[in-house]
């Protein structure tokens, strides 16, 4: 819903738009509806239609000086400003990937991110962030998950919408992507990815549906991949959904590479993105001679035409960047600590039987082995991967197949958890193996008072994992250290779950994510005690891929360019939806994360009616003060098994403190889509609500009554 404010300069931006369209030339309308990259791995020779002096970009789109139009630059983001291969020596906050944002279910957090990457991006010149992770993490092989937020349509949009919020608080346009069912890398350009519509409704769409609702992105990009048989870029029922049905006043624009056809923009698709690799790709360049072929011929009427053009106008006026003055600027240690802050809320403690957190004191002999603990931090690949200010650590080359095999590497950001271990342990003696063979791990072990084990994974943009194991033989080099010393801690770096054979002989078990330029101090101090671990898992933690969905990935290992399908046959039952409709039990459930304090819940209250309406105390019954993340689920509709996250808050509290909180369900939560009288329906009767700590983990439940009727379209 549109506040007062908000809905003026709506309305002002849209009646600016139509009057300077009405201005424009053909030329300078169709030279809006296509970008070209600036120099970059890729595309090695700047194109002539970005002129000299232009930073170079992700996308360079020229402006109307004689109607006040400004040039469209756009870089991509998530996780910082990226802008990979165009910036000369030029560093940005390198942030924790979008998991490790998921893992915090802060949406305050996540609007202090997004406005640090708008001043950032403003600061560059760059007026349009291609921003906005929102897809659902199904499989937990795919390779770009650790950019996305979460497993839940909830959880993903509140998360997702904030941080859009504040980028475009500092009058930067923010993008939504990947619209949609972007889920899988494998052969991405040619993948088909099939979803029964209304379980498209009640699951990613949803989350796209309620992110657009909490935020107003300018732009909503769409994915490479078909959906249903029909590409994303050109998908009529996808956009119409976005744009009549939801309402949509912002332009569509391609991924790089992922236009089908001219004819996408009757499909409502209205810029071409990247030129240069659809003619890589599809050795041709859409909506340049051949669009305008189309609309000499009749084939594109002039209302759709200027209809794209205004609402590309119109998102730039409403956010405003016309309206820029100078540059912001920028504090890069203020910057520094709002990434340190997500890695240290992001961060799971998965298990630990006491041994965490150490004490500042302990004169032990420890040994870190792995992870090249000595350097710095893991991060992903791809588009997202972000050059910190002082460069980054190591970049080890690893290469792959197809066009985005230059860039998979790993990166390690500078921020080394060794070092800052030794730092907030003085009396503790360190040394370090680089877990390069089980057996000499195994000897640097056996004469320490704890082994700290650093496990990697590289995840990236273009590729899915083939499994969920360690790469590199570290399963082995762990299974061996905890074998020569029983006191072993395993402190996880990846962006995706993994197997762990070696589970139940370790001590503890901490997921750090990809957890950005400060990560390194994160970890430690949350192995020291310094901070209280708090992150909850955004995404279930499968035992093995047997209990997946698909435990075998169509397509996987084929050659670049053979066609996919992908059944998405578990419809809405993404994630914990599927092991609470399976009934089998996860390594670890989504919401699961443990702390050095304890919390307690009484006193739940459940109203029902049309939604349903929470009420509970959350107390901290522990001696540390600490973060709780309450969360409230539907279990069970009128008979029907049926597990969704309605509702969750993050709460922190003092040793002893409570706190009351009250959730309303979004009724969309609580109900099935009916395509067949295109809306959201409620059963009537009674429905299950538990308050839980986990999807798993139920605290208490209670039964209420909703009313049956059918909302929304």
């Amino acid at each position: 819903m549109l506040t007062t404010e908000q809905a003026a300069t709506t309305s002002s931006a849209d009646e600016r738009a139509r009057e300077i369209e009405q201005q424009m030339t053909d030329d300078e309308r169709f030279s809006l509806l296509v970008s070209v990259m600036g120099t970059n791995d890729v595309v090695t020779v700047r194109d002539e239609r970005i002129p000299e002096g232009t930073p170079m970009s992700a996308g360079y789109v020229p402006g109307v000086a004689r109607l006040g139009v400004p040039a469209q630059l756009m870089s991509d983001a998530s996780l910082g400003v990226t802008n990979p291969g165009y910036r000369p020596g030029d560093g940005a906050t390198a942030l924790p990937a979008g998991i490790a944002l998921g893992a915090t279910f802060d949406p305050v957090l996540a609007r202090t991110s997004g406005g640090m990457l708008g001043r950032e991006a403003r600061s560059r010149g760059f007026n349009i962030q291609l921003a906005g992770g929102v897809n659902l993490q199904r499989d937990p092989r795919n390779g770009r998950n650790f950019e996305y937020l979460s497993e839940d349509p909830l959880l993903s949009a509140v998360l997702c919408a904030e941080s859009i919020n504040g980028i475009q608080d500092e009058s930067v346009i923010s993008t939504i992507k990947h619209y949609s069912l972007n889920c899988n890398e494998t052969n991405r350009h040619w993948l088909d990815a099939i979803i029964d519509p209304a379980a498209h409704r009640e699951s990613d769409l949803l989350a796209f549906e309620l992110a657009l609702e909490l935020s107003q992105p300018g732009a909503v990009m769409t994915g490479y991949n078909k959906i249903n048989g029909e590409y994303a870029g050109g998908n009529r029922a996808l956009i119409d959904l976005l744009k009549r049905t939801w309402g949509f006043r912002g332009w569509v624009m391609s991924d790089w590479g992922g236009t089908p056809g001219w004819e996408a923009a009757l499909a409502g698709l209205d810029q071409e993105s990247g030129l240069q690799l659809d003619l890589m790709m599809w050795q041709t360049e859409w909506f340049t001679d051949r669009l305008r072929a189309a609309h000499r011929d009749g084939g594109l009427p002039a209302e759709r035409l200027s209809d794209m053009v205004r609402r590309i106008l119109r998102s730039m006026f409403a956010v405003g960047v016309d309206r820029w003055a100078s540059a912001p600027e920028i504090d890069l240690a203020a910057h520094h600590e709002i990434a340190l802050k997500t890695a240290r809320q992001g961060i799971v403690l998965l298990q630990n039987d006491g041994t965490l957190p150490l004490a500042p004191d302990a004169a032990l002999t420890i040994v870190v082995i792995g992870g090249h603990a000595q350097l710095g931090v893991a991060s992903g690949c791809g588009s997202s991967a972000v050059v910190p200010p002082d460069g980054y650590a190591e970049v080890i080359r690893i290469g792959g197949p197809g066009v985005m095999g230059v860039g998979r590497n790993l990166y390690l950001h500078p921020s080394s958890p060794l070092a800052e271990l030794r730092r907030l342990l003085p009396n503790a003696h360190f040394e370090y193996d680089p877990g390069m063979s089980p057996a000499e791990s195994a000897l640097a072990a056996a004469h320490a008072d704890l082994a700290i084990v650093f496990a990697i994974k590289v995840d990236s943009e273009g590729f899915d994992d083939p499994d969920l194991a360690l790469p590199w033989g570290q399963d082995a080099v762990i299974e061996a250290v905890a074998a020569a010393n029983p006191n072993t801690v395993v402190v996880l770096e990846t962006g995706n779950p993994v197997v762990m054979p070696w589970k139940d002989r370790v001590r503890a078990i901490v997921e750090a994510w990809y957890p950005g330029q400060a990560g390194g101090q994160a970890i430690a101090e949350v192995l020291a005690g310094v901070v209280n671990p708090s992150g909850r898992l955004p995404i279930s933690f499968p035992a093995d891929l047997s209990q997946t969905p698909r435990p075998e990935l169509p397509g996987l290992g084929t050659p670049w360019g053979t066609a996919v399908t992908i059944d998405y046959a578990e419809g809405a039952e993404v994630g914990y939806r599927w092991f609470a409709k399976t009934g089998e039990k996860p390594l670890f459930a989504f919401g699961h994360g443990l702390s050095y304090t304890s919390f307690a819940y009484d006193e739940l209250r459940v109203e029902g009616g049309e939604t349903v309406t929470a009420t509970f105390t959350v107390t901290n019954i522990g001696e540390r003060a600490g973060a709780d993340v309450p969360q409230l689920y539907l279990t069970d509709a009128v008979g029907t098994r049926r597990q969704r996250l309605i509702g969750f808050q993050r709460v922190e509290l003092g040793p002893g403190e409570s706190q009351t909180v009250t959730v309303t369900a979004d009724p969309r939560l609580l109900a099935t889509y009916d395509t067949a009288v295109g809306a959201w329906r409620i059963a009537d009767g009674p429905h299950r609500v538990a308050l839980a700590k986990a999807a798993d983990g139920v605290e208490a439940a209670r039964v209420v009554n909703l009313a049956g009727r059918t909302f929304g379209r």
